[in-house]
């Protein structure tokens, strides 16, 4: 998980705030399927991460899950 954590530092201090809530409070209980999500959110740009964090644009079926969790933990 360290190397998560740090995928997690993206130089953005919302971005990584949203980032890393979800790696301290879901990500443990997540499922296999939420997991690879989450993982595959970390890989893009911080434009696109940006993008679907902020509802510009549609994410892609298989990230809607994990983004809706994020969102959630952000505002609450």
């Amino acid at each position: 998980m360290p190397q998560l954590r740090w995928q997690c530092r993206r130089g953005m201090r919302e971005l990584d705030e949203l980032l890393l809530r979800y790696l301290d409070g879901n990500y443990d209980q997540a499922g296999e399927q939420e997991k690879h999500a989450f993982e595959a959110l970390l890989a893009l740009s911080d434009p696109e991460l940006i993008g679907y964090l902020l509802q510009q644009y549609e994410p892609p079926a298989e990230l809607q899950g994990v983004i809706r969790k994020i969102r959630r933990r952000a505002a609450s």
